[in-house]
């Protein structure tokens, strides 16, 4: 049996996918090459980006060796192994139900009541950030004055003003939530920002604030969990979606991303994001050879530009900066740096992109048995 690059299973000879991630036999030691391992020659890209920097660039300094992206564990193959466990995939928590309507203005209170309200309305003020000098001033005076009339009246004003920040923030992290939901189950955050309704409804304004501040803290902390699986799932797409760009098919290396995403999900944080950080790998390995095709078209426009005597400095610059960050195995930078090139020199038409692929895929379709 072979070993998955991507999460070390065990996999059959007869399989044509791995049990654990999903990653594409096919695809194992193209994923094994692209990640290198400590004491192993440098992968076939970097040699392949050295010399295209040096048929445009004769003056390219030679660049040192990068540490590899993922280093195997002890006493085991390729890139180490992950050990999957089983489990159903997370269910998503329901849609959270909007607000509805406008507040209803608090009843009327009178007496000490009324003062501890406007004492607590103007401390909710500054704690929102609201900046209302006319109306705390005329709170002030009609305390001063016991005017309870005029207290009143401009405690009703600032109620409008603290209800819509309330419904203002409400929204703000409800889009934090749902943006959430999509990688990690949201419970606690769920009770509160229905609690947080609930009040707004009532005109319960002091409740509202609390659950506020409770609903920030638990979100701000399933943000600190998911911000590197984030990261990595962008990461993972951005690839994908430069493999489609360039005429490929990215989905034989889409599994350990996915498998990713369902450990997030099931706050497996640390195998998910080891996970992950392998699926860009796997996305390199289908990437690769299109890339540099593309590269190379890039290259020979360039030397068309210099033999027409254009500038080449800024495009030289992106061109070393993908070399860079090739070097060290940061292939979404490689891509970022790409995409720069890329605009410097102007876009390879898409129909020169892929005919070359289409033209070997029609000639596999109609070449006999053999």
């Amino acid at each position: 049996m072979a070993a998955c690059p991507a999460c070390g299973a065990e996999v059959p000879a007869d399989r044509t996918e791995c049990p654990g991630c999903h990653l594409a036999t096919q695809l194992f030691s193209a994923v094994v090459e692209a990640a290198g391992s400590a004491g192993s020659h440098d992968p076939a890209y970097l040699r392949t980006i050295a010399d295209l920097l040096r048929s445009v660039d004769l003056d390219a300094p030679a660049e040192p060796a990068a540490a590899p992206l993922l280093r195997p564990t002890a006493g085991t193959r390729g890139l180490g192994t992950l050990e999957l466990p089983k489990s159903e995939p997370t269910l998503r928590p329901e849609a959270l139900a909007p607000l509805e309507g406008i507040p209803p203005l608090p009843p009327a209170v009178h007496g000490e009541s009324l003062r501890r309200r406007a004492e607590e309305y103007l401390r909710m003020a500054r704690r929102l950030g609201l900046d209302v000098p006319s109306l705390a001033a005329r709170i002030l005076a009609a305390e001063t004055s016991g005017d309870e009339r005029s207290l009143d009246g401009a405690l009703r004003e600032i109620f409008v003003h603290l209800a819509s920040a309330l419904s203002v923030a409400f929204e703000v992290e409800m889009a934090r939530r749902n943006e959430i939901a999509q990688l990690l189950p949201t419970p606690s955050a769920d009770v509160e920002l229905d609690a947080l309704r609930l009040a707004l409804a009532s005109g319960d304004l002091s409740g509202a604030d609390r659950r506020l501040a409770h609903v920030r803290d638990e979100l701000g902390r399933l943000e600190d969990i998911w911000a590197t699986g984030r990261i990595l799932i962008a990461s993972c797409d951005l690839l994908a979606e430069t493999i489609a760009e360039l005429g490929g098919d990215p989905e034989p290396a889409l599994g350990p991303m996915r498998e990713g995403r369902r450990l997030l999900a099931d706050g497996r944080r640390d195998l998910a994001e080891r996970l992950l950080a392998r699926g860009t790998v796997a996305l390199w390995a289908v990437l690769e050879p299109r890339f540099f095709d593309e590269l190379r078209r890039l290259r020979d426009r360039l030397l068309e530009l210099r033999a027409g005597g254009a500038n080449l400095g800024p495009a030289l610059a992106d061109l070393r900066a993908v070399s860079t960050e090739l070097r060290r195995r940061n292939f979404v930078g490689t891509i970022v740096a790409y995409r720069s090139l890329r605009e410097a020199v102007g876009p390879v038409p898409v129909a020169d992109a892929v005919a070359p692929a289409a033209a070997e895929a029609a000639a596999e379709r109609t070449s006999p048995p053999t």
